[in-house]
């Protein structure tokens, strides 16, 4: 997935692996979970390669690294709190652009683990390299949860406007402390359904599922996009927020400067070392 979003861009793509471990950690046994793992996408600019975007999408693209900026800042926070915990950071960066050596409509390609993916549309991409990454994280360091934060779709934006982040996960626990996090941070998340009959909207006849809604009856973009990510976790508690509405602004308001927010590192800080 990293590889294919990158392929159409002179810079190369590129997954960085973060470490904060507390100094007591030892490896995982059954009386000793793994440590926590964000993910964060980093497209540093996106085109939609050749399915490329109006040019007047464009210019705030810079900004779909929202999600690698927030867990790199949440590794900023623990180093100068010295926080107890293990914590790994996934990063992936790539930049989504058309060119001859482009991820194609059509093609079908391997994630890391072996799940395949129909490529029908490539700007959505987000979803593509967090998969990779959410299925590395899961199989070699055995977390005790899995949370990725991404721009990821603009249907995010539709009910809950530029105030709140979806939230999607599959362990009660996991969402409650979020919720929490989320509450003492200031940083709103609201949660959503992963609806299980929605999962016949991914269906492809060539892999294992299509990079967007193949069913024109199941219009829940940001639904979808959260049920293709999920798989990839392996069965790991796993959260996904969608942070394509708060991670940046159109325009300034009172002490809200127009741009990108910073979203989720306050949110991610007050998880890993409270919760």
């Amino acid at each position: 997935g990293v590889l294919a979003v990158g392929a159409g861009s002179a810079n190369p793509p590129n997954v960085t692996l973060l470490r904060w471990r507390n100094p007591e950690f030892r490896l995982p046994a059954p009386d000793n979970p793994g440590p926590r793992v964000v993910v964060g996408k980093g497209i540093t600019f996106d085109s939609g390669g050749l399915s490329i975007k109006p040019s007047a999408s464009m210019p705030l693209m810079k900004t779909d690294m929202a999600g690698a900026a927030a867990v790199l800042g949440a590794f900023a926070s623990l180093k100068s709190l010295r926080s107890q915990t293990d914590v790994v950071g996934v990063i992936a960066c790539a930049e989504n652009m058309p060119s001859g050596s482009a991820m194609r409509p059509g093609d079908v390609i391997t994630h890391y683990g072996g799940r395949t993916t129909e490529i029908l549309n490539t700007d959505a991409e987000g979803r593509l390299v967090l998969a990779d990454c959410l299925s590395y994280a899961a199989e070699r360091y055995h977390p005790s949860a899995i949370l990725d934060l991404a721009t990821l779709t603009g249907s995010a934006t539709l009910g809950l406007g530029r105030s709140h982040a979806p939230l999607y996960c599959d362990a009660p626990d996991l969402a409650r402390h979020l919720e929490e996090a989320a509450g003492l941070s200031e940083e709103n998340v609201w949660p959503m359904p992963l609806v299980e009959d929605y999962r016949t909207a991914l269906a492809s006849q060539v892999a294992d599922a299509a990079n967007i809604n193949t069913d024109p009856h199941i219009s829940a973009g940001s639904i979808t996009a959260a049920l293709f990510l999920q798989p990839f976790a392996r069965g790991i508690p796993w959260a996904h927020l969608d942070i394509a509405g708060t991670g940046r602004r159109d325009s300034a308001t009172p002490g809200r400067p127009k741009g990108a927010t910073g979203f989720g590192v306050r949110l991610l800080t007050e998880w890993l070392t409270h919760s």
